[in-house]
Parts: structure tokens; C-alpha cells; sequence
């Protein structure tokens, strides 16, 4: 039946180029995305035959330029995708519409690369029920003059019923395959290249039918260059830290059979040896791509492996194209299928031990331009938005216990860091393999100090506006218990923070940073202002327009939330990669994995401990740690629902723009940890020597 399907489609995507029966400026549309079309198909054709796959490198890169060009920076203000080019052409409904579609039919290069005939059977389908409506109502032999506004309004309406009915029509095709992709081993597309291709032979990397960039090139070719066993110990790092995640968590690995590894095009050779090293601890890899349709990529991050990114404002234009169909009735639609597969693959769920994630940074620093032409979800919508992506994670971790799962994070530079690239990357190589026990002695140090307080004080200094007071939780038995974790390298590499979960009553002030990149996204002089640890106020340097600012701190900080809790105060004490960062000038270029040591940092959102609050967790000395919950994380106990925000964003202070840290005992006296930047309290003045070097 797919078969039959798919051949129909072909032929009358082929037909569409030469026909004129739609009138301008909507002809030039249907007939460019009708050869786009054809282009995939002919490609199709090549992978399935082989000719593909023994493409020149030159031959290879060209075909990556054809498929991405329309979309590049260069061309991209004259592009359908670009939602502002495509309203200015086609008006604001309609032009919302077709660069939606233009984004949807982009999904069906790593089908191609897939075979996934079914999925592009369901794009070509798609595309030619749009084309027919436009044949019917804005066909050559209409005058657009002669349309009035009862007719228009009745062939929009059909339009986006058109769209609404292919996202729940085929939302059992694709939510349901994005579940068994994130559980299941056996769909090994990329699992297959990274295990059997060539390494030194970089015409692998346009197997995987993503945008390849100079990144990516260069970062495969450095990997083959490092010496020794470089390689193997950048594996073990990775791997051996999500093993100790579940050990110092006391969860049990042997009872899992899956891990999830998420990373970018260009680390497939430590990726080989990482996949080994999982293998002896009895784990097979999913690896499975990011969303590439509106029905399965995430709003705010790419999740799953993926290339370069041809236009950060192109994904950004399109982060809410969801807004054309999502209502309540499609949202449950979703959730009745996802439960339906982790019902039927319960098992395979169970097996799932978590992700392993390889993050990359030193992308030029995006800071994104807001179109109002674009599609932005309505609040009514964001409602909806947050309401099920609190079901899904209350489904997902009935079926994935969060009490039986861990992670692990390591983050490495890419070429676009800069002409050190290089030595940066030996740099990182070095600052992921820190002497763990010297800082877990440190850190020990700082808790101690720590646990005698009721509340930190942490100030800016110089253009630094912060003055915040974060309440601690009380301990009972001291000796026993303790409030902060140490937290060395394990789930979260490089080394070294200790972090806790604030009492949110009494905590109160402001947090300030000049500069900070969170999510890929730069802020500048971003101030948010707390009231019993919950988010009261907050604004950006941003934009012209504060409503611009608030937006955008809004969509992509607190995730459309009205407000958000404290769920997190931690003390970064990784000078060295501190100094790395500002000897290089990439102090706006780390991944917040690796800035979050730089200085103390606060996150909005959920805790550290979400899902697993009543796991017993100790530090190495033997202490247990009791800070795990808050007033919102604690209605878990009576409804879920309200418990948990689903995000956590982490924001740093750097050392130079810190003032002062000091705890506040309950008497009033205080103890001094950190002044001016460095650090003060006695036995932690070795954090400093990177510092003065």
C-alpha cells in the first residue's frame, strides 16, 4: 500500500514544475518546492542504488549545498522558510502556512538518507492536498481582485484544517516512532555508520543526511590527530562518569540494558570507543536523531545527535510552527499514543538507563531576531504546551523511573571557537580530566563552612548588580547530615561545585549578569529578581522594546511559565577552566556544563533531585544530604502535576564580576568564602593558584 502510495505521489510531484495552473506569486512557491521534491527523490534513487556512497568528497559536499542552500544566511532573506519574506509575498495567514509547509517538506532530507519512503510518502501527500486547494481557490483563471473576504476566510480555514488533520492524522506514524527511537537499540541507523564506516575517510560524515560544516570536517580530522591514547581516555571520561552516577546515586546499572548517546557530527571516533566501553557495561546505544518534523523536535533545544546548523535564525523562525494545529484535543491525541507504545514496549522502557551526552561549544554567539510574522503560540496555547509536556514527563518517568535512571554531560570546542582551536581543545581535554579527589577535599572544606549557615549573601561587584540572599536548610543531626552535595565528575563534567536546593521562603534579591549565553541564546544584562525564591520580575538588555526582552527571557528561561522557583544554588570552584576561558576570550562561548563552574550559579526550575527526591544520596565523607526538596517540588506528595516546571536553567556569575559570598549563621555572625573573586576561607586559598597564574 506504501508502495503504491509513494509511486502516485512521485509521479504527480514530478508534474508540478511545469504546470501553471496556480496563479502568481503563488506558482513560483509550488513550483520551486515541487523540484525540491524531485531533488529528493532523484537522491532517493542514488542512495538505493549505491552511487551515493561513492560520491567524490566534492561530489558529496555539492549535493549538501543543494540541500541546505535556500536556507543559508546569505539567502535566507529571500527564502520561503523565512516566515517575514514569506507574509510580505503571500500575506500573513497564508504566508505562515506555506513557510510552515517549507519547513516540513526540509524533514524529508534525513528520510531520504533513512528510507523512510513511508514518512515521505506522507510529506508528498501533504504538499499536493496544499497545491490542490490552491488550484482551487487561487487558480490561474481566478482574479485575486474577485476574491472576496468570505471566500478567503473559507480557504484558509481549509488550509490550516488541512494541517491540523496531517499532525493528528499522522501523529501515530511519528510520536510514535519518536518513542521506540529513544528505547529501541534495534533502530540503528547512525548506531551503524559510527560502528562500520572509515573514520579517516571523511566522506562518512554525509552519510547521516545533515548539514555539514567546516565544524564538523575539522573536528573528525583533529580527532584522528591527537596522540596516543587521547582518544580512549576522552571515551573513558564519558563513560566511566555516567557510571559513577549511578554508583555515588546508588542505583543499580546491572538492571539496565539501553543507553541513550546524544552528540554532534565529527566526535564518531571517540563516539566507537565510547560505544565499547558501554557494551562491557552490558549497555547497547540508541542514537537517534534530532526532531526534524514539527511533530517530533523539541521547542527550545535539539535533542538526539544532529550536524551543523545552517541558520540559527531559520530554526528560530520556526520553534513555534506547532501553533498552527496544537489545541487540547491534538495534545491528548499525542499523549494517548505515546502511552499506547511505552504500553506495548514496557519492557524495553524499563531497560532505558539514561542519556550520555557529548555537547559541543564555541559557536558564534546567536542573538535572535524577533519576527512577528513568524507563528507564536497564543496563551491559551502555551497553557496547553505546558500542560502536556507535564504529562509527558510524568509518563515518561512512569515507565523510566527517574529513581533508576542517571546521565552523564561532557562538553568539548569546536573550530568555529576561534584560530586556538586546537590548543583550546587539548586545553578542555585537560580541564575534563582535573584531579578529582584534590577538589573533592576542597569542596568538602566550603560545605563544612556552609552547613553551619541559615542563609548565603552573594553580591556583584564593579557593573554587577546582584545582591541576593538564598535560605539554607536547617540541618537536624550535623553530624549525620549535611545540606550541599560535593559534586566532583561524574554526571556533570569537568569537576567542581557544590551545589544545594534553597528554601525558597526568605530567599529574596537580585541576580545580575552582564554577559551569558544559556541554550545557545547570548543575554545581555540579564537581571532577574526573586520574592520567597520564586521569579517576581525579570528583563534584558536585549532589544529595543522591554516587551521584546520579557518575551524573550520568558520563552526560553522560564519556558512560558508564569513564574518559576529557585531550584538550585551552587559554588563553581573550577578556576582552572575559568582562566582557560578568559586567557582564550571564550568567556561567552562555554557550554554552562563548564560555566557553571566559574563561579557560583543559580538555576530556575526544578532541583538536581527531580523525580528522585527520595533516593538517599550521600557525599564521600559519609554524609547524607537533605536538601533535595522545596514548597513546590514537595506537592509531588499530594499532586504531581504541580510539582515539577520541567526545565532547569542555570545562570553564572563569573569570579570578576563577584563581590563577595559569605554565610550568615543564625546568631548573625558570618563566615567569608569567596572576596573580590577569590577565595577566602581558610583551606580552599589552592583554588587561587590558577587564579594568579
Amino acid at each position: 500500500m506504501v508502495a503504491e502510495r509513494f509511486n502516485l505521489a512521485a509521479e504527480r510531484i514530478r508534474q508540478i514544475p511545469e504546470e501553471e495552473s496556480v496563479r502568481l506569486p503563488f506558482r513560483a512557491y509550488f513550483q520551486g518546492e515541487a523540484q525540491f521534491l524531485a531533488l529528493l527523490l532523484f537522491l532517493l534513487e542514488e542512495i538505493e542504488a549505491g552511487r551515493y556512497e561513492k560520491s567524490t568528497m566534492e561530489e558529496l559536499k555539492s549535493w549538501n549545498r543543494k540541500l541546505y542552500e535556500d536556507i543559508l544566511p546569505e539567502n535566507y532573506e529571500t527564502s520561503y522558510g523565512n516566515p517575514a519574506y514569506a507574509v510580505n509575498m503571500f500575506g500573513r495567514e497564508a504566508g505562515q502556512l506555506l513557510s510552515f509547509l517549507y519547513s516540513e517538506l526540509r524533514g524529508g532530507i534525513p528520510y531520504v538518507f533513512e528510507g523512510k519512503r513511508e514518512y515521505l510518502t506522507i510529506l508528498m501527500e501533504l504538499f499536493i492536498e496544499v497545491y490542490n486547494c490552491f488550484e482551487a481557490h487561487c487558480g490561474e483563471a481566478s482574479n485575486a481582485g474577485e476574491t472576496d473576504e468570505k471566500e478567503e476566510s473559507g480557504f484558509i480555514r481549509e488550509l490550516k484544517d488541512i494541517v491540523y488533520w496531517y499532525a493528528s492524522d499522522y501523529c501515530d506514524v511519528f510520536a510514535a516512532d519518536r518513542v521506540l527511537e529513544q528505547i529501541d537499540p534495534a533502530r540503528d541507523f547512525a548506531a551503524k555508520i559510527i560502528e562500520t564506516a572509515d573514520l579517516s575517510d571523511f566522506r562518512y560524515l554525509y552519510r547521516f543526511g545533515e548539514y555539514v560544516s567546516d565544524n564538523e570536517l575539522r573536528t573528525a580530522k583533529h580527532l584522528l590527530e591527537l596522540e596516543g591514547d587521547t582518544l580512549q581516555k576522552m571515551a573513558d571520561v564519558y563513560t566511566e562518569g555516567y557510571r559513577v552516577g549511578f554508583v555515588n546515586t546508588g542505583k543499580d546499572l546491572s538492571k539496565k540494558s539501553v543507553v541513550n548517546i546524544r552528540y554532534v557530527l565529527g566526535f564518531e571516533a571517540v563516539i566507537r570507543k565510547a560505544v565499547r566501553n558501554f557494551e562491557k557495561m552490558g549497555l547497547k546505544p540508541v542514537i537517534y536523531r534530532a526532531g526534524a518534523s514539527v511533530l517530533t523536535r523539541h521547542r527550545q533545544a535539539k535533542t538526539g545527535y544532529y550536524g551543523g546548523n545552517p541558520n540559527p535564525q531559520y530554526e528560530y523562525d520556526h520553534r513555534d510552527d506547532q501553533g498552527l494545529f496544537l489545541n487540547k484535543r491534538f495534545a491528548e491525541r499525542k499523549l494517548e499514543v505515546m502511552r499506547h507504545v511505552y504500553e506495548a514496549n514496557r519492557e524495553m522502557a524499563a531497560g532505558f538507563a539514561g542519556p550520555a551526552v557529548m555537547e559541543v561549544f564555541g559557536e558564534r554567539p546567536f542573538a535572535p531576531q524577533v519576527k512577528e510574522e513568524a507563528v507564536h503560540l497564543t496563551e491559551k496555547q502555551e497553557e496547553i504546551l505546558l500542560a502536556f509536556q507535564n504529562k509527558a514527563g510524568q509518563m515518561t518517568n512512569e515507565f523510566i523511573k527517574g529513581e533508576e535512571r542517571s546521565f552523564t554531560i561532557v562538553a568539548y570546542p569546536i573550530p568555529e571557537i576561534g584560530s586556538d582551536y586546537e590548543e583550546i581543545f587539548d586545553e578542555v581535554i585537560r580541564i575534563n580530566t582535573l584531579d578529582a579527589k584534590l577538589y573533592e577535599r576542597v569542596q568538602q572544606t566550603l560545605i563544612d563552612a556552609l552547613d553551619q549557615g541559615w542563609a548565603v549573601q552573594i553580591t556583584g561587584k564593579g557593573g554587577n548588580r546582584t545582591n541576593l540572599t538564598v535560605r539554607l536548610h536547617p540541618l537536624a543531626e550535623p553530624e549525620k547530615e549535611t545540606i550541599f552535595e560535593n559534586c566532583v565528575a561524574d554526571v556533570n563534567i569537568p569537576v567542581g561545585e557544590v551545589f544545594t536546593s534553597p528554601v525558597l521562603e526568605g530567599t529574596n534579591g537580585k541576580l545580575h549578569v552582564t554577559k551569558v549565553y544559556l541554550g545557545e541564546l547570548q543575554y545581555l544584562d540579564l537581571e532577574i529578581d526573586f520574592k520567597d525564591g520564586m521569579i517576581a520580575d525579570y528583563n534584558c538588555g536585549n532589544f529595543q522594546k522591554q516587551e521584546d526582552c520579557r518575551k524573550y527571557i520568558s520563552d526560553n528561561i522560564l519556558h512560558n511559565h508564569k513564574t518559576l522557583p529557585l531550584g538550585e544554588f551552587a559554588i563553581g570552584t573550577n578556576t582552572t577552566a575559568y582562566v582557560a576561558a578568559r586567557r582564550f576570550g571564550i568567556e561567552d562561548k562555554l557550554p554552562i556544563l563548564i560555566a557553571e563552574k566559574t563561579g557560583p550559579h543559580f538555576a530556575v526550575g526544578d532541583t538536581c533531585y527531580s523525580w528522585s527526591e527520595d533516593i538517599r544520596v550521600y557525599n564521600p565523607n559519609g554524609k547524607e544530604i537533605i536538601a533535595k526538596d522545596n514548597s513546590v517540588s514537595i506537592r509531588r506528595k499530594e499532586d504531581v502535576s504541580k510539582a515539577y516546571m520541567n526545565c532547569h536553567t542555570d545562570i553564572t556569575i563569573p569570579y570578576d564580576e563577584l563581590g563577595s559570598i559569605r554565610v550568615i549563621k543564625a546568631d548573625g555572625t558570618e563566615i567569608l568564602l569567596i572576596e573580590d573573586g577569590r577565595f577566602v576561607l581558610p583551606g580552599t586559598e589552592i583554588l587561587n593558584e590558577a587564579l594568579d597564574s
